[in-house]
């Protein structure tokens, strides 16, 4: 734990004054595991380490310091957040390795025992990150600084004020979740639900729109939940409230909960040219049967409702969601529900992921756990369900013209630049211009993989 004793680092050094001082350069690099609240989160450390003089380098660089930013949805997660850590210390084995985020605050013990690993940081407390790295340079100890997340009532401020080489922005807006569903380990490693005051929402929206970004996305741990530990406000007047914001064009909602769309919350959208045509709705499983073990607070009727309501409000809407295989207890006929339910509504993107048991979680105890060879089959069968409702998605649009947000000079096509239409929809476009950061409209010409081929209108 630490020592309140210890001797206070001096963090306005620069960087060669710091090394004369304390033998330690100040290079550093950062690995982010998992979600985009995970990305938000390694981009606003980052802002804080460069303020104490820090210069940041690819995570495949060598550095003096290593932040690994961690993800415990899966086992996979734990797993692969292990190999980074223990790779980071064979890069450099006088490193100094900080491990932050959902696994440690769920496993601080385990990570601890990890050879190499200096500082164990969980889900909270993030701003005094270089504080505990610069102490466990100078003193060469150990620091665990795991708290009890369970006990944090307030939503802990980490602004980003320059994000760079993009032109879509993450902005967290809330931390936390009340749900427990059965399988999931992130009430336990997140806590409870903290939403970040809408003043602070609208400073860092207009810094963005400073700074060319275009396009907004509002995300967090549970969304749908914003405002409810708060007085007189809600998601939807954030939305509101960030619609108003000069230069920024495009407005999305990361993963949100169904429930949320209300008629009011459907229609007011259907206003805001701002808000973009797509939303990304949870469901996890099309069946009624398998949703209530998962302790899911709609049934498949009530899901199928708020599809087409929003499809009423906006037709050419893209419904995204995220499907889960072999929860425990899913019998083949519960599995082929939900084939049958994916048919019915039309998504035009699925993740698709295999159950993975969590210690802690009550799903982890329930009796017919399914077999890891029929999780993959199951997998394999709906992937190529989704990628065929991704491909009539697309079929719908052909010889139709979208405003196209431009990212980045394609890795896949050379002499191509890649962006997305309001509605999701992933465009190729041939421009011997750079067209980063633009928005244009182009003709959807042809499908090609997972992704449209168009041509810009007046090019």
């Amino acid at each position: 734990m630490e020592n309140k004793n210890r001797e206070k680092v001096d963090l306005s050094l620069d960087a060669e004054t710091f090394y004369k001082k304390y033998g330690r350069k100040k290079i550093i690099s950062f690995i982010t595991l998992g979600c985009k609240v995970n990305q938000y989160e390694t981009e606003a450390m980052g802002e804080i380490f460069e303020k104490s003089g820090y210069r940041i380098v690819d995570s495949e660089d060598h550095a003096d310091v290593y932040v690994i930013n961690t993800c415990t949805v899966t086992n996979l997660g734990d797993r692969k957040s292990r190999q980074f850590i223990r790779r980071a210390k064979r890069k450099n084995p006088k490193a100094i390795i900080a491990v932050v985020g959902c696994y440690s605050q769920t496993a601080p013990e385990e990570v601890s025992a990890i050879e190499g690993v200096n500082v164990i940081l969980g889900t909270n407390d993030r701003k005094k990150i270089v504080e505990y790295v610069e102490n466990a340079q100078v003193e060469n100890e150990k620091i665990n600084a795991v708290g009890n997340i369970m006990k944090i009532k307030e939503f802990e401020e980490m602004t980003i004020g320059e994000i760079k080489g993009k032109t879509r922005a993450y902005l967290k807006i809330q931390e936390g979740c009340n749900q427990y569903c059965t399988y999931c380990i992130i009430p336990y490693a997140r806590g409870p639900i903290r939403s970040r005051k809408p003043e602070d929402i609208i400073k860092e929206v207009q810094r963005l729109a400073k700074n060319n970004f275009k396009e907004i996305v509002l995300t967090g741990i549970h969304v749908a939940s914003y405002g409810k530990d708060l007085k007189n406000t809600s998601l939807l007047d954030v939305i509101l409230k960030v619609h108003e914001v000069e230069g920024i064009e495009r407005i999305r909602l990361s993963s949100i909960e169904p429930t949320i769309m209300t008629e009011e919350f459907v229609s007011t959208l259907a206003t805001l040219q701002k808000v973009c045509p797509h939303f990304h709705l949870s469901l996890q499983s099309g069946c009624d049967e398998t949703l209530k073990r998962m302790n899911r607070k709609y049934t498949t009727s009530e899901y199928k409702l708020i599809v087409e309501r929003i499809k009423k409000y906006m037709p050419d809407v893209s419904i995204t969601t995220d499907i889960m295989v072999g929860f425990p207890g899913e019998t083949e006929e519960e599995f082929e529900k939900t084939m049958q339910f994916v048919k019915e509504i039309g998504f035009s993107q699925i993740h698709v992921f295999k159950y993975s048991k969590r210690k802690g979680t009550p799903a982890a105890g329930f009796k017919n756990q399914v077999p890891s060879q029929i999780k993959s089959m199951r997998s394999e069968r709906l992937i190529a369900l989704a990628e065929e409702g991704l491909n009539n998605y697309h079929k719908k649009f052909i010889g139709t013209k979208r405003t196209v947000l431009f990212e980045t000079a394609s890795n896949e096509m050379k002499g191509y630049y890649e962006g997305l239409t309001d509605n999701y929809i992933r465009v190729f476009c041939k421009s011997k211009e750079n067209l980063e950061g633009k928005i244009l409209q182009v003709v959807l010409e042809k499908i090609s993989g997972e992704g449209v081929i168009g041509k810009i209108v007046n090019q």
